[in-house]
């Protein structure tokens, strides 16, 4: 049985990919940042395990997937998806949330790619799928730091694409245009408009007519997940209902 790490997996997109890895047979670390009822019921319903850590903490990091390593072996698949998010004007976002925002977003991936890639290595190879946003691809305003870190994501998998695919494993992104998320409280609160205004103002300028949800990043993170899929490295794959096209 192959071994997943979801990070940020207690709600939302991460939940549901947690679900889709394992229906696929997919033994599935449940991340977050401390162990909760959340955490304990998605791990119940998967069958998969409790992996608590704070992802913007190296030292978290690492030991959160050396305890992984130790219990079920190498981690085969990394699904890097835990966020923070603010909004706010460019000039009054205060530098310690700016950061935070960062070492959430990109710093975390970083650690937790160099947490897992001795094991890859070790097992011959591996998956790694990193959560970005269309944000990142055409940025957006109020989100400076969101939009920064997530474009950062973006280089990230191609840079590593490349650098990882002569030992098979494979690096790829996908960015999630709006979906239905408790995320989506933060835009709301910053158009100061309520949850189900903002819905439907983001769903107008949707080509298909309606946002996105959570199962459709599932259903790609599924496919990039796939251990048949060596030739496909370093790309970022845009789920957004048609708002942006092969920017990236």
């Amino acid at each position: 049985m192959r071994i997943a790490l979801v990070t940020g997996a207690t709600q939302g997109i991460g939940a549901a990919i947690a679900y889709r890895l394992a229906a696929e047979g997919v033994n599935v670390g449940v991340n977050g940042r401390v162990r909760d009822d959340r955490m304990d019921t998605i791990v119940a319903e998967t069958g998969g395990f409790p992996a608590a850590g704070d992802v913007s903490d190296p030292s978290a990091v690492v030991a959160m997937v050396s305890e992984i390593e130790r219990a079920r072996g190498p981690v085969d698949i990394l699904v890097c998806n835990a966020a923070y998010m603010t909004m706010g004007s460019f000039c009054d976002h205060p530098d310690d949330d700016w950061w935070k925002v960062v070492d959430t977003n990109l710093s975390g991936t970083v650690y937790l790619v160099q947490a897992v890639l001795p094991g890859m290595r070790r097992r011959g190879g591996g998956n790694i799928v990193i959560i970005a946003s269309e944000w990142g691809v055409i940025g957006w305003p109020n989100a400076g730091a969101y939009a920064a870190s997530k474009a950062g994501l973006i280089a990230l998998t191609k840079s590593l694409g490349r650098e990882l695919a002569p030992e098979n494993i494979t690096v790829n992104a996908i960015a999630p245009g709006i979906i239905d998320t408790p995320q989506l409280e933060v835009d709301a609160d910053d158009a100061g408009i309520t949850l189900a205004e903002m819905h439907g103002k983001y769903a107008r300028a949707i080509p298909v007519g309606h946002i996105g949800k959570p199962d459709d990043i599932a259903a790609a993170v599924s496919l990039l997940a796939r251990d048949d899929m060596g030739a496909f490295v370093g790309q970022t794959i845009q789920i957004n209902g048609g708002t942006t096209r092969c920017r990236t």
